[in-house]
């Protein structure tokens, strides 16, 4: 899925609280990367960098009210954006900080 794509699909879920952690911030200010650019790509259902079977379990999520979890491989950073079963919350991170 193309950017211009992701932009005209609808949201799939939602957020709830958006967090990031101190890290995600840091390296998203460094990059100049908005935090809504990657919150948009993962509610609209581009996974990132996930195999296919990981991609496979966020569709399912979507249905099943699972965890759903992306990866976006930026320059010399990877962001993980992962969303609570209960759509509570949205959380940035980088994978170290998991």
């Amino acid at each position: 899925m193309t950017t211009q794509q992701t932009n005209q699909v609808k949201p799939l879920f939602v957020l709830g609280k958006t967090v990031a952690t101190r890290g995600a911030l840091e390296a998203m200010q460094r990059l100049e990367v908005s935090p809504l650019a990657l919150l948009s790509r993962h509610q609209r259902g581009d996974w990132g960098n996930l195999d296919k079977e990981d991609k496979q379990a966020n569709d399912q999520a979507l249905t099943l009210g699972d965890r759903i979890f992306s990866a976006y491989q930026l320059e010399a950073a990877k962001f993980w954006v992962i969303t609570e079963a209960d759509r509570s919350a949205t959380t940035i991170l980088l994978p170290e900080e998991y």
